[in-house]
C-alpha cells in the first residue's frame, strides 16, 4: 500500500520523507485529504555493455544516410508563409 503523506508532513518532515525515496518507497501528496502528486524515487541508470546493444541492434535495417539527412533536414528548409 501506498503511504499518503499531507502537505504539512512534506514541510516539517522533508528528510525523513527523502530517506523513504532512497530506500524506494513512493509516496503520494495529499492536501485537506485530497491526493495533489506523487513522489516516487528516481530510477537508476544501468549501464549496458556494448556487446549487447551491438547484439540488440543485429537485426536492424541498414540507414541510408543521405536519405536520412534529408528527411530529418526538410521540416528546417521549409519557407514561412508571410504574414499578412
Amino acid at each position: 500500500m501506498i503511504r499518503k503523506v499531507t502537505q504539512r508532513e512534506l514541510r516539517n518532515q522533508s528528510g525523513k520523507i527523502m530517506r523513504a525515496l532512497d530506500e524506494g518507497e513512493t509516496l503520494v501528496l495529499t492536501r485537506n485529504g485530497v491526493p495533489v502528486g506523487e513522489l516516487a524515487p528516481v530510477k537508476r541508470r544501468q549501464f549496458v555493455d556494448i556487446a549487447a546493444v551491438m547484439a540488440a541492434f543485429a537485426g536492424a535495417p541498414e540507414i541510408d544516410g543521405a536519405r536520412f539527412r534529408e528527411d530529418v533536414d526538410a521540416p528546417v528548409d521549409q519557407e514561412p508563409a508571410p504574414r499578412a
